[in-house]
């Protein structure tokens, strides 16, 4: 079982002792993070939504993260994946949630947001937990680790703990 698979197994078995539910709002993923959960034989027990919002206009629409924020901070900023899990949590119903935005390139990098950056954020509740990586190589191992650092947060914050934490 591959490092991501295994991930989103201990995540369903974390999540179904806990009784909770998850979803997940993804931008640079493109739904891998949902895809990886679902990989897990019975994770409709514990997956409830994932929201794939690659533009800004999607951010707005589906998960509620206000349109002035990407003028402000742009996309790829701590202030609109906070918004992003917020919002997947409040239409989704579920407890805890994880969003991302980043630029996996190869193109779209800028001086102060390079290629690889991404902010990941999590929520349980109403604590938000989130923080920002920089990530190398190229556009699919970007993604990768994109995907498994969501999913290692989610484990922890499931488990109690600190996503940050890993």
């Amino acid at each position: 079982m591959d490092q991501i698979s295994h991930l989103a197994a201990q995540l369903g078995a974390q999540l179904q002792a806990c009784s909770a539910q998850v979803s997940t709002a993804e931008s640079c993923t493109g739904g891998g993070i949902a895809e990886a959960i679902t990989r897990v034989a019975g994770s409709s027990a514990w997956f409830e939504a994932g929201y794939v919002t690659y533009s800004n206009r999607q951010k707005t629409v589906q998960l509620g993260v206000p349109a002035d924020l990407f003028e402000r901070v742009g996309a790829v900023s701590q202030e609109v994946v906070e918004a992003m899990v917020r919002g997947a949590q409040q239409h989704s119903g579920a407890r805890f949630a994880v969003a991302v935005s980043g630029v996996a390139g190869p193109a779209g990098g800028s001086a102060d947001k390079p290629v690889g950056t991404v902010w990941l954020a999590w929520g349980d509740g109403e604590q938000c937990y989130s923080q920002r990586y920089l990530f190398g190589g190229d556009r699919l191992a970007v993604r990768k680790q994109s995907v498994i650092m969501a999913l290692g947060g989610l484990l922890r914050l499931a488990a109690g703990e600190n996503p940050l934490q890993g």
